[in-house]
């Protein structure tokens, strides 16, 4: 899916955002900051410099070499300027990093991949905790298992992996982080079969907002590392994850292939009925993409992870639901197919995102995603409405038995806009965006919090549609890990 919201860090933060980053005084260069109620405070000399010298990785403020790099995320529509950044080499950064943010009451951002959709990794006059130094992948073949930093991108992982025939569920694009992609739930490629990237989590070691670090699993802090498969961000960093690992290629079957939107409306009834009886090893993303130059179209993004020779077998019926404008179906590696065989480019659009859960592709959905675009001006850029198959392995595993709610849902709907940084295009697409939301929210149950809206556009009761009836849980988990909510720039749990 080509994906993925405005976000901002509250009201208080955005008035701070006009302060200067720096000013001089006697005693050498203070840095204005703002904490986690808005306040602005200063940060002395003094203290930059005890961070600094207990840190491994760098430490950098506006100026600095690096400091633009560090605080660019994929999504170009947003252009925060932390007062701090701290470029963690390893567990013992972050715990020094969180345990300066408390001291300090600092509002806080953590960056993994830097992928955020919303823009909540970096925040204006605060302190971004910056992962991405860590980016060690471990594959253990003999017991498929992976441990990997934070900052690792699923393209370098599906790429480590893939070198001992091995993968897990592990998101559709390669550029996207791994540490975000976990904590909110996972979807990918071959997730139908294999589960949420969360199922195929076996532990993880977190610095906690007092600083510690902890392990989490089954056998070891097992409340938490429950939390933290669909809880997003919130209650700790994790500085490292394992992963249980499966056979997969390294040659699938599946690619693309694109029909015109005329006669989409049977052709999508057509295809309900198609995948209600697929294998679990099919996956298929179906996409109404709307290009300022090409038009609309609806596009099949497709991976079949058993046999190329079964995969061809069990697509024939697809590729006879219409006449295609392109069929980019057949044999592929895996690597291919997730993109991980291309080189990361910086991304140069800016985006707009929302989206729900949606129990099934009823027809009455079809028809108001059709509607909308036959009848609503094309956007500058290009624009999409997807739906990402949860998968049948992730709808058999109990709504409780993880943070991740949603499991009654057969798709994650997103709707997104995209336009070019720097031009025009920001306001007409967003408002694209939300006038599509609102023709096709009530068709949705539920809500996906690595979709990353921002705090300005989810509120309470959206948040607790995420979590369902594991929000009382997560609070009190919230409570006990975190309570003075120094995370909280992600789909937000107040501590009780």
């Amino acid at each position: 899916m080509r994906r993925r919201t405005f976000c901002t860090a509250g009201l208080a933060a955005l008035a701070a955002a006009s302060l200067p980053l720096r000013r001089l005084s006697a005693a050498g260069t203070e840095i204005a900051a703002v904490g986690l109620d808005g306040r602005q405070l200063t940060l002395t000399p003094a203290d930059v410099a005890d961070l600094r010298a207990g840190l491994r990785g760098e430490l950098l403020t506006a100026g600095d070499a690096g400091y633009d790099d560090a605080r660019r995320l994929w999504n170009a529509a947003f252009n925060r300027k932390p007062a701090l950044i701290a470029r963690c080499a390893g567990a013992a950064d972050v715990m020094r990093a969180v345990s300066f943010a408390s001291a300090h009451g600092l509002l806080t951002s953590v960056r993994g991949g830097g992928h955020s959709l919303s823009g909540q990794s970096v925040c204006d006059n605060g302190l971004e905790i910056d992962l991405s130094p860590m980016r060690s992948v471990h594959i253990d073949p003999a017991a498929k298992l992976a441990r990997v930093e934070p900052g690792t991108l699923i393209g370098q992982f599906d790429r480590e992996s893939q070198a001992f025939g091995l993968a897990t569920t592990a998101g559709t694009a390669s550029d996207t982080g791994i540490a975000g992609l976990t904590l909110g739930g996972g979807f990918g490629r071959i997730g139908p079969k294999y589960g949420l990237t969360i199922d195929n989590l076996t532990s993880a070691e977190v610095v906690t907002a007092d600083g510690k670090l902890l392990r989490a699993s089954a056998q070891e802090n097992p409340d938490l590392f429950w939390g933290l498969r669909g809880g997003g961000g919130n209650f700790g960093i994790v500085t490292s994850f394992e992963y249980r690992l499966h056979q997969v290629g390294p040659t699938l079957y599946g690619g693309e292939v694109t029909f015109p939107l005329a006669g989409s409306r049977q052709l999508m009834r057509s295809f309900v009925d198609y995948i209600a009886n697929a294998p679990d090893e099919l996956c298929v993303l179906p996409e109404f993409r709307i290009d300022a130059k090409d038009g609309p179209s609806l596009a099949f993004d497709v991976c079949y992870c058993g046999s190329p020779a079964d995969g061809e077998r069990v697509l024939a019926p697809l590729r006879g639901l219409g006449k295609p404008l392109s069929d980019k179906l057949g044999p592929a590696t895996y690597l291919k197919l997730q993109g991980a065989a291309d080189p990361v480019k910086p991304f140069p659009y800016g985006g707009y995102f929302k989206g729900g859960m949606a129990r099934t592709l009823t027809p009455a959905l079809i028809d108001a995603a059709i509607d909308f675009i036959e009848a609503t001006p094309v956007p500058f850029g290009f624009a999409f409405i997807g739906f990402q198959p949860l998968g049948s392995a992730a709808n058999r595993v109990a709504p409780s038995a993880t943070a991740f709610w949603n499991r009654h849902a057969r798709y994650d709907m997103v709707l997104a806009s995209f336009w070019k940084v720097p031009g025009e295009g920001a306001e007409r697409n967003t408002e694209w965006t939300r006038a599509a939301w609102a023709k096709l929210e009530p068709y949705t149950e539920g809500y996906y919090v690595n979709l990353g809206e921002s705090q300005q556009d989810v509120h309470a009761h959206r948040v607790q549609t995420a979590y369902g009836d594991n929000y009382s849980r997560l609070v009190a988990l919230k409570k006990r890990y975190d309570p003075s909510n120094l995370f909280r720039l992600n789909a937000n749990i107040k501590p009780a």
